[in-house]
This record gives structure tokens, C-alpha cells and sequence, in this order.
């Protein structure tokens, strides 16, 4: 393999993805921790790189984020040295490329599990936080459980057990019930048409809004309408 120049190499570390690093501390699984960090590393050539002085780089930057992400889950900065030395102890573990590896990884590691651990403990207050975002969003077409995940913090696969455990429903299921007793509202106290409300509950296809409908109440849009004694025409 060529040797990469120093100027190289130096472009090479600038472009470590920081968001990337930070998105798989607070929303990756276990499962894909060592390739996804894998990754990550490979962006920047780093098992080809031979300064210490990169390491130690990449290392704080890694260690720092794991440090104030882990905040977040309650790991006091106390627990984070105990578990992975102060930063004057960090080029310790970084005499070889590959030790290097291994410490970072684990930091990444166990900073998925102190963040899974978090959730196991305060899961009603993760799925509540979770409801009140979908409450206020379920009209929006584009509401998508990856997008609930993102702004509670857990991965799509874990949110989607949990919800389930903590709701017994799962996702689908919780939404299209909020958009059908919606329907149900404005079709007996409005006068709009039925394609107006499917459009306003989420629905963009009157067909499909009418199916859905007509399988959770047992009635199409317009014979609800039509039973009801509060319609307005």
C-alpha cells in the first residue's frame, strides 16, 4: 500500500464526520456498534495512519463526544473517568493503531449500553415524550416512526418494542386511531367534505382514508355522517 504524505493524511482526518460519530452514540444498536464505528474510522484511513499525534486527535475527539453525549443519559463525569481514565491517561491507550481502535471502540460501546440502560429505566417518560409528538403531529403525512425516534432519542427498532410494551399498540395502529377519531369528530360536527377531512387527518388518498375508516368503524365516511344526529349540512 502507497503511503499517504503527512499533508495527506492531515485532509484526511479533517474529514471525520462528527455527526455521524454522535448519531451512533445516541440512536445505534450494539448489533451494528463495530461496523458502523468501523466506518467511521475507514473515512479517515485511520489504521493507515502512524502519528501519534493523529491518534491522540481522533481519540479526544471521540472521547469528548462520548463524554458530553453520555451526559445525557445521567453518567456523571465522575462514573465516564472511572470507566475510561481522564483525558491526561487517554494516550495510554493509544500506542498502536489497533489499541487505539479497541479503546475507542469500547468508549462508543458503552456508550450505547449506558444509553439503553437509561431508557429501560424511564421508558414511561420516553414513550410519553414520544405520544406527545406524535399527538401533536399524526395529521402530518409524513410522520414516520424513524422520525419519532429521532426526536426521543432511541433507535427506530427499539422505540418501536418499547412503544409496543409500554402502549400495546404498535405505531401504525396508534396513529391511524388518532386520525380515524378525528374524522369521526369533524364528520359529525363539520360541515366539510369527506375528501377535506381525510386530507386534514393525515390521509392524502380518499380511498385508502375510506377503507381505513370503514375497517375500524365498521362504516364508510359518508354512512357515519349520514347515522349521526349532529351533522351539519
Amino acid at each position: 500500500m502507497q503511503k499517504m504524505s503527512k499533508q495527506d493524511t492531515v485532509y484526511d482526518v479533517q474529514l471525520l464526520d462528527h455527526r455521524k460519530l454522535i448519531s451512533l452514540m445516541q440512536f445505534g444498536d450494539l448489533e451494528s456498534c463495530a461496523d458502523t464505528f468501523e466506518s467511521y474510522l475507514d473515512s479517515v484511513n485511520f489504521y493507515s495512519l502512524e502519528s501519534l499525534m493523529l491518534r491522540l486527535y481522533i481519540g479526544m475527539d471521540v472521547y469528548l463526544a462520548a463524554r458530553n453525549v453520555s451526559r445525557g443519559f445521567g453518567i456523571s463525569n465522575e462514573e465516564f473517568v472511572l470507566s475510561f481514565g481522564s483525558l491526561d491517561d487517554i494516550s495510554a491507550n493509544m500506542k498502536t493503531v489497533e489499541s487505539t481502535g479497541i479503546y475507542l471502540h469500547r468508549i462508543v460501546a458503552q456508550c450505547i449500553r449506558w444509553r439503553i440502560a437509561s431508557v429501560a429505566e424511564n421508558g414511561n417518560g420516553v414513550i410519553r415524550k414520544a405520544r406527545d409528538f406524535i399527538d401533536s403531529n399524526y395529521t402530518d403525512e409524513d410522520i414516520s416512526l424513524n422520525k419519532v425516534a429521532e426526536n426521543v432519542g432511541l433507535t427506530p427498532t427499539y422505540l418501536s418494542a418499547l412503544f409496543k410494551k409500554e402502549t400495546k399498540q404498535n405505531f401504525t395502529d396508534y396513529v391511524t386511531g388518532l386520525r380515524i377519531t378525528r374524522a369521526k369528530e369533524l364528520l359529525c360536527c363539520t360541515n366539510k367534505l369527506i375528501s377535506e377531512i381525510a386530507y386534514e387527518v393525515g390521509f392524502r388518498d380518499y380511498r385508502y382514508f375510506s377503507q381505513i375508516f370503514k375497517k375500524q368503524t365498521g362504516m364508510t365516511p359518508r354512512q357515519f355522517q349520514s347515522s349521526t344526529n349532529t351533522t351539519i349540512y
